[in-house]
């Protein structure tokens, strides 16, 4: 394991210092438990200044929304116990759900109003005349801790977020130069690539929390829209570079003698471009020759609509239109970095599509609402257990088993962190039970309870910022806090520490229990589901129903393909789920373009291209019908054969004719074609070995 760095130590020490700040104050100011003051900071601190101001906002709403609910809702149900269980079930369930909904940092305000009412509400069952005051200070004291964590975050050496998301996007420029370099090459299976894939998916999911935090970093607004348009942009490459290793591939299993002039060089010049590294933020901006040139190469390489009748010459225009899309893709990629670094400079965009401009992702709600049902469950069972058994104690269980469920609601496999949890809150007990009844006795002052806390918990502090210990380690300072039970006056009693501890940890292997009984089935559920669901929308993209916005089916689309490449192991296998899910895609995105072109045709083009979306939407409706993928029937190969002879001899008689058509329809009959070989491709992956040329003649 590497040490800590000094950036490490710096904000270990500066989250202390707050700490110690929240306590000493709570304790000026006789707060009943200034102990939350203190877990509150270690709760909100980040090691960057906008993330601990956003965590901090929304915890300070979503604890002001949590008790208001105990306020309201205590007084007439608390006669009632099992029926205010239900309700408090009801409670977490429905502000859990609303917080899996959000995949912003928007989402902690109903996550704390999930967890903070039972936190309050429940204790307050003995003693219902106080839940006003228990709202009243502990929304003070988690506000104090706020305040000193912002403030002291702020103030001392404040650590901006945009240079980690600048260098996030670093890594993502070199795994997708090493993705173009590996798909440019011919290859596109293997473990390395696979996992280069893997790598890039989750980089570009990370960036949708971290950029929600941006705004808060005191970043300007002109700076943060193209750190948005940057991702946007870095989640198109995946997919249109797998648009273009199809067409490749192709032409380089019918040899290479049969390549016209130049490709190879020009695949070569892509290459060496891709991994060119990028402008120092010293040197002046100046546009992207390169791409400029790759352009025009790749228009003088075009081919003339007498050779698109043949199969390698529809291969060569394929993957020419697909190269310029990735050339487009990554100059755009390559100026929104240097501008976001320099935070300066205009732009404007290489890749333009109709597709583009969707807002809609993609969520589970079958899966979502399962976890939050779970978990509104876990805390009925929990109350009704603590009711029939009489332990005066039994509230902490409860809370943290409904605080341990809410933490985890959004993993495929939550049982395995809830057991973390377990063993950290253990810990904590331990650490807790030695300060408590063998340091704090001895503890006569403040400055000395510093001195005696700083040792633990600015090494504990150290790993906060490091993802792998993140969890475990503010579970341990922020549990440590608490269960000390710091107060102006020194009063331990160890029957009554036991009992709470004990209950509290009781909670969290029940927890753990239920998760594990309740939700064991991992990530292949979810992979599974995201496939079926992604086989509808493309049996929706080929079907003849109405699309209300098909930019924003498209947007789904490609959310859903992010959230499933992670979930995906890597493989060797060139039939692995990941890469059948680009292809997936593919042929959804080629769907949609034909379905806009066929109204745009004329000739027999159009009734041709029907038939051939009639047979993907027949395909992929087997495939959900079935709940398994299903050998696509040599049949939509002959349909799709037998459109793209209608699509070129319609290509060769315009272009016999040039008075009776227009460039515009030329381009749009070149489109189709695009669209129409990217298909056979993504659907008969076979045939990028031993292709079968569409014959106009035959098929017509």
């Amino acid at each position: 394991m590497a040490y800590p760095t000094l950036r490490d130590w710096l904000f270990s020490v500066k989250t202390f210092a707050a700490a110690m700040l929240a306590l000493y104050i709570g304790l000026a100011f006789e707060l009943p438990r200034p102990y939350w003051a203190m877990a509150t900071v270690y709760i909100v601190s980040n090691p960057f200044v906008g993330a601990t101001r956003s965590k901090a906002l929304y915890r300070a709403l979503g604890t002001a929304l949590g008790a208001a609910a105990a306020v309201l809702l205590v007084p007439p149900f608390v006669e009632s116990p099992y029926l205010f269980s239900v309700i408090v079930a009801l409670w977490t369930g429905t502000l859990l759900y609303l917080a899996v909904s959000d995949r912003t940092a928007r989402s902690y305000v109903f996550m704390l109003a999930a967890y903070t009412m039972p936190i309050i509400a429940l204790p307050s069952v003995m003693n219902p005349a106080g839940v006003f005051d228990l709202a009243i200070s502990r929304t003070e004291e988690i506000t104090l801790g706020i305040v000193c964590a912002s403030i002291v975050g702020s103030s001392l050496f404040p650590s901006r977020l945009a240079p980690t998301i600048i260098e996030r996007t670093d890594a993502w420029f070199r795994d997708a130069a090493f993705y173009a370099t590996e798909t440019l090459s011919g290859r596109i299976a293997g473990s390395a690539i696979s996992g280069a894939r893997q790598r890039l998916a989750s980089t570009i999911n990370g960036l949708e929390l971290l950029l929600s935090q941006l705004a808060y970093d005191h970043t300007r607004p002109d700076v943060l829209a193209r750190a948005h348009e940057l991702r946007g942009r870095m989640q198109l490459l995946l997919p249109i570079m797998s648009s273009l290793a199809d067409p490749l591939i192709a032409l380089y299993n019918s040899g290479r003698q049969s390549w016209p002039e130049g490709l190879e060089a020009l695949l070569a010049d892509v290459i060496k471009w891709f991994n060119e590294p990028l402008p120092a933020v010293s040197e002046g901006y100046h546009p992207d020759a390169s791409a400029d040139a790759l352009r025009e190469r790749i228009a003088a390489m075009r081919p003339p609509a007498a050779a698109l009748a043949s199969w390698d010459g529809a291969l060569l225009s394929n993957a020419l239109w697909r190269m310029k899309q990735v050339v487009d893709v990554w100059q755009d990629c390559r100026s929104l970095r240097i501008i976001i670094t320099r935070e300066e400079g205009s732009w404007r965009p290489h890749f333009r599509h109709w597709r583009l401009g969707g807002t809609q992702r993609f969520y589970d709600r079958g899966i979502m609402l399962f976890a939050t049902v779970s978990a509104g469950l876990a805390v009925v069972l929990a109350c009704s257990l603590w009711i029939s058994s009489g332990w005066n104690d039994g509230a902490s269980a409860v809370t943290l088993a409904a605080v341990a469920c809410c933490f985890f609601a959004a993993l495929d496999e939550p049982a395995p962190m809830v057991f973390r949890f377990f063993l950290a809150t253990g810990i904590s007990v331990l650490v807790a039970g030695v300060y408590l009844f063998a340091v704090l006795p001895h503890v006569h002052d403040f400055p000395m309870l510093v001195i005696l806390f700083a040792a633990p918990f600015i090494l504990v502090g150290t790993l906060i910022p490091r993802p792998q210990f993140n969890m475990a380690t503010v579970l341990v300072a922020v549990n440590t806090a608490t269960f000390i039970s710091i107060q102006d006056a020194y009063d331990a009693n160890f029957l009554t520490f036991m009992n709470a501890n004990l209950a509290g940890l009781a909670g969290l292997l029940y927890a753990y229990l239920w998760t594990r009984v309740t939700r064991p089935f991992g990530a292949e559920l979810a992979a599974s589901r995201l496939l079926r669901s992604s086989w509808a929308d493309v049996a929706l993209t080929a079907s003849t129903l109405p699309i209300e916005d098909p930019r924003n089916l498209a947007a789904r689309m490609l959310d859903r393909l992010m959230q499933l490449i992670p979930r995906l192991a890597a493989t060797d296998d060139h039939r692995h789920p990941s890469i059948e899910s680009f292809r997936d895609l593919r042929i959804g995105f080629n769907a949609l373009d034909l379905r806009r072109l066929t109204g745009k045709l004329g000739g027999e083009a159009p009734a041709a291209i029907a038939h051939v979306l009639d047979g993907v939407r027949t395909y992929y409706e087997s495939c959900v019908n079935r709940r398994k993928r299903e050998p696509v029937p040599e049949s939509l190969m002959r349909s799709i054969d037998a459109a793209v002879a209608r699509v070129i001899s319609q290509g060769l008689a315009n272009a016999a004719a040039p008075t009776a058509t227009s460039p515009t329809s030329a381009r749009q009959l070149r489109d189709a074609l695009h669209a129409l070989i990217g298909l056979r491709l993504s659907l008969f992956p076979a045939t990028l070995t031993s292709p079968t040329p569409p014959e106009p003649e035959t098929a017509a």
